[in-house]
């Protein structure tokens, strides 16, 4: 068995899941989940499945997703689909993003696909301005 670790962090990858999935609203992306798979799979603890309207869009969520993390001391493993800005993967160890186009998203559904795992809800993570 293949045992994955965790990028070394001051913030949990709970924590630093809920950080980018609020890095990614503050690119106004579309329909952010937020899933607990670490009772349905090895891969990682946490996935965010986020979409955007443009490859244009799709990137800037990623730049804005992977500024947060770098600053929270959590280093990319690896990018894939970055330059298309059509369906992009982010795998930060613990915490697998993936940013889709929206026509990309309406076909894959990956929310259906990792339908067995936890939702964490929108009120548990979404960042609330304060005043």
């Amino acid at each position: 068995m293949v045992q994955r670790q965790a990028a070394k962090s001051s913030i949990d990858s709970r924590g630093a899941t809920f950080a980018a999935a609020n890095a990614a609203e503050s690119k106004k992306a579309h329909g952010t989940v937020v899933l607990d798979v670490k009772q349905v799979t090895l891969l990682a603890d946490y996935f965010v499945i986020t979409g955007g309207d443009s490859a244009v869009q799709v990137r800037a969520i990623v730049e804005a997703i992977d500024l947060c993390l770098t600053n929270l001391g959590y280093s990319q493993r690896s990018i894939e689909g970055k330059k298309e800005g059509r369906w992009v993967l982010l795998d930060y160890g613990d915490i697998i993003i993936h940013v889709l186009h929206e026509k990309e998203r309406n076909f894959y559904k990956l929310e259906q696909f990792w339908n067995h795992a936890l939702i964490v809800h929108r009120e548990d993570w979404e960042q609330r301005e304060i005043g």
